[in-house]
């Protein structure tokens, strides 16, 4: 990985400055997660289903908030995430909503190396029941063999691996919807210069960024290689958020491209369970 760190180290601070801007906003309502509203989202909520009494490891958790919702459902949680600013404010979060979440700021790819990580320790250490992650997750990370083998890494046997994330063909368009921009397959970094965010587009930030596409051969098979059995894979034409341009609501609640008719998939799930 030492090839890339100069790239997880651009997306870093780009997290960081985005955490700043992402927890005063309407789209993230920290006030009221505080005052109890849950930040999953029905498909998630369904999908994975009874969560009560498993232990769960969310990857890439941003600041926390789907984390700490898994254990409002039962879970035994411990959040991972790049940003140590997004970590900082979910310990904070956490005490002063004295819930039991562990978070841990690293990088996915180091989790399993001690000498970079603090051991996830007790009963950690067997594997996790379940290993989470969701929205706009995986494009950050340039090698999904890598990935699928740390999944694989903690998940006890028998254990549920759970992702929900925008649809690779999503990533192929302009940011109007209006042509293909980008390859569907992984074949180079993708950087942009970026202003404001998803949940400001007048956010006073700017950060350079580096993403990578991953077509469905990529996920599917570097989880089938790390021995995740599929149980169920899930494409959808709406997403439940408003987080791109040229977005309506339906009377469902989701929000769709405007114009597309539900031609165009805009996110996937897929529940995998390891041998």
């Amino acid at each position: 990985m030492e090839m890339y760190q100069s790239y997880f180290e651009e997306n870093k601070q780009s997290w960081n400055k985005r955490t700043a801007v992402h927890k005063d906003s309407a789209f993230y309502d920290l006030a009221g997660f505080k005052k109890g509203l849950s930040s999953l989202k029905k498909i998630e909520l369904s999908e994975l289903g009874d969560v009560k009494g498993k232990t769960l490891l969310h990857l890439q958790c941003h600041f926390g908030m789907d984390t700490m919702s898994w254990e409002r459902e039962g879970a035994v949680v411990t959040g991972v995430d790049l940003s140590d600013e997004a970590i900082k404010l979910a310990n904070e979060i956490k005490d002063e909503l004295k819930l039991n979440a562990d978070f841990i700021c690293a990088n996915i790819y180091d989790l399993a190396d001690g000498s970079k990580v603090p051991p996830l320790g007790g009963f950690r250490e067997a594997g996790f029941d379940i290993v989470f992650t969701s929205y706009g997750t995986i494009g950050w990370l340039p090698d999904l063999d890598k990935w699928a083998a740390i999944v694989s890494h903690f998940l006890k046997p028998g254990g549920t691996f759970y992702i929900a994330d925008f649809h690779p063909t999503l990533w192929m368009m302009d940011n109007d919807f209006e042509h293909i921009k980008y390859n569907y397959f992984n074949t180079e970094v993708i950087t942009e210069e970026i202003s404001g965010s998803y949940s400001d587009r007048n956010a006073p930030i700017r950060s350079t960024e580096h993403g990578w596409n991953h077509p469905f051969s990529e996920i599917l098979n570097s989880l089938i290689k790390h021995g995740l059995q599929i149980q169920q894979f899930n494409e959808f034409p709406y997403s439940p958020y408003n987080c791109f341009n040229k977005m309506e609501q339906g009377e469902d609640g989701m929000w769709r491209i405007k114009g597309m008719d539900e031609k165009m998939p805009m996110m996937y799930s897929i529940k995998a369970i390891k041998k």
